[in-house]
């Protein structure tokens, strides 16, 4: 069966990729809108992108008012930024809510409307140039046609698609994520985890999909240890930041399953960021993926070197989840509990919670059947 697999228009990476890049933008247009966060520009790396664009001539505006995962209400104000200033391009700099901003505003530019106005629908619209900067090495947004953004009437978290939505250049310099503290380290890096793995194991896993799945996870397994121990192991963050640019290519190409279609509900009520909730769900969701994908996970189970030939698959995979658990542990991911969500509260959410992530469709990617009774169970098997 023929499939499509899509990729950024180009990608720059390794060490000076800004640099490399730079001459690209008078190509995008007259003056560029950098939507960012607050700590972008307290770091400084806000300035490093507005010095490559002063060194070619570019004029630009800053939008830095993502201050967490994207809002309707956000997405909103930078349209309106975007057009007060007369824009014609865009830079995403930062995480993962950045670029998804990035996305959702650019598909406004020439439609107008609301970003709720695509709940349910895919993307098809024109767009203006998409520059994409990670900061982390974990999201991949800059290398899907997925944006997520929380819609505040309705409190869920939209997963909007759209081929339209893959930025025209990814610029994947790891000088930006020598800046991650610790605990972003941790909670992207496992959320790229989440994505390849998931990728893997998903009904709509492809052969190249699976190509670049295998790469990040054994990338992932060596150096997200290193990176989170020591932040200023170069080697370790340029191997991180290609792990999750080859993450981000395996999902948008195939799907994500359970793990984020149960985590969404929770960041949408609870304001977890997304790659500690994908965390703290891993070794619950793949408990139960397991029996229906035992030689899929027996396979990168080899593939990170805790399996062997001569294991059979059943035994191949569950070595690979126990690495998954030990993984999840040494980077010391909170329970939700340890975290300060109240039990209570929790509970009281879960039937809602079990229909948002059916409703996403992700679980049913999943190489096992699954009901909304099972995704409640998961849930409350998180408080065991």
């Amino acid at each position: 069966m023929a499939r499509e697999f899509i990729v950024p228009g180009q990608i720059i990476n390794g060490s000076g990729a800004l640099d490399l890049a730079k001459a690209k933008f008078p190509g995008f247009g007259r003056k560029a809108l950098i939507v960012t966060d607050p700590m972008m520009v307290k770091l400084g790396n806000c300035g490093k992108v507005e010095a490559a664009l002063k060194d070619e001539g570019v004029d630009y505006a800053i939008y830095s008012d993502i201050t967490g995962e994207p809002t309707d209400t956000m997405i909103a104000a930078g349209l309106e930024k975007y057009k007060a200033e007369k824009c014609d391009f865009l830079i995403g700099l930062g995480g993962g809510s950045p670029m998804d901003s990035m996305k959702a505003i650019g598909s406004l530019v020439e439609n107008g409307g609301s970003i709720d106005d695509y709940m349910g629908k895919v993307i098809d619209v024109k767009m203006p140039p998409l520059v994409a900067i990670p900061t982390t090495a974990g999201t991949g947004s800059e290398a899907t046609q997925f944006t997520i953004i929380n819609n505040t009437q309705k409190q869920v978290k939209m997963l909007l698609k759209g081929a339209c939505l893959m930025s025209t250049l990814a610029i994947i310099d790891p000088q930006f994520t020598m800046t991650a503290p610790a605990g972003v380290t941790a909670h992207t890096g496992l959320d790229a985890l989440c994505h390849c793995t998931e990728a893997f194991t998903s009904r709509k896993a492809q052969p190249l999909s699976d190509t670049f799945a295998l790469s990040a996870v054994k990338r992932i397994f060596t150096y997200l240890p290193k990176a989170y121990k020591n932040g200023k192991d170069e080697d370790a963050r340029v191997q991180m930041s290609i792990a999750a640019l080859e993450a981000g290519i395996s999902f948008n190409n195939s799907s994500v399953t359970l793990i984020h279609g149960m985590s969404r509900p929770i960041g949408a009520i609870f304001h977890i960021a997304h790659g500690l909730s994908n965390a703290m769900l891993l070794k619950e969701c793949f408990k139960f993926a397991l029996p229906g994908a035992y030689d899929r996970f027996a396979i990168l189970g080899r593939t990170i070197g805790v399996a062997s030939a001569e294991d059979d698959d059943k035994t191949a995979s569950e070595k690979f989840l126990a690495a998954v658990c030990g993984i999840v542990d040494e980077l010391n991911t909170p329970t939700l509990e340890q975290y300060g969500v109240n039990r209570d509260e929790f509970f009281a959410q879960i039937p809602k919670m079990a229909s948002d992530a059916l409703d996403s469709g992700s679980p049913q990617n999943t190489m096992r059947d699954i009901t909304k009774e099972d995704i409640e169970q998961m849930y409350r098997n998180l408080w065991a």
